[in-house]
């Protein structure tokens, strides 16, 4: 079995399941907004003014994509990752696959989306990785098999779209969190240490 395969069953993943109540009024309470994401370049010749980034961003539900891991549970909203990341100031050199650090992430809010807590988890090095790539005792199955044991411990979880609250908090000098901005008047939220980008038209799909 693969480590893949091992994630992916240690965390259960359903069929995508109806929101509840509470997440529908979330996401009916989005704003309808235009502008594009920081990575793509403004668009002069719409006829239209950008509009803020709304205030509780939706992030779809993406099946065996990059965003597997997220929904509802017993106390709210959920969202989980498996990411390689640098410290904030990195400079490339000599020693970097020591500073490229995999880390299991695992954030929750309150149903309105409300940032409530993270845990954290640093499983190794990139240069550990490159080592020992393959079998249970890798970096990146350790990572996952970690996120996994952490979402089946989250009462009556459900795998779904979900909608939150910009929020950061820094980790071993790491920035994670869901952070907002605007470029020439056009709004994005980026979720680090990920670099998934959103935008218009906030419909929940990502960037990269």
């Amino acid at each position: 079995m693969t480590a893949t395969t091992l994630y992916r069953a240690m965390c259960d993943f359903e069929p995508r399941p109806t929101p509840t109540r509470d997440h529908r009024e979330v996401l009916a309470n989005q704003s309808a907004t235009i502008g594009p994401h920081r990575h793509h370049h403004p668009r002069y010749d719409r006829m239209v003014f950008a509009m803020a980034v709304p205030e509780v961003i939706p992030i779809a539900y993406a099946p065996h994509g990059r965003t597997e891991a997220i929904g509802c549970y017993e106390d709210g909203q959920f969202m989980g990752s498996v990411t390689y990341a640098f410290p904030k100031g990195f400079e490339l050199g000599p020693g970097w696959e020591e500073q490229k650090r995999l880390y299991a992430v695992l954030h929750t809010f309150d149903p309105d989306g409300t940032y409530r807590d993270s845990e954290i988890w640093c499983a190794g090095t990139w240069a550990e990785q490159q080592r020992e790539p393959d079998g249970p005792d890798s970096v990146l199955s350790r990572a996952r098999v970690h996120l996994a044991t952490r979402l089946r411990g989250l009462p009556r979880r459900t795998y779904t779209d979900i909608a939150v609250r910009p929020f950061q908090l820094t980790v071993d000098n790491v920035l994670f969190g869901l952070v907002t901005g605007e470029d020439d008047g056009e709004g994005w939220a980026e979720l680090y240490p990920d670099h998934l980008g959103f935008g218009e038209p906030w419909d929940g799909s990502y960037d990269t």
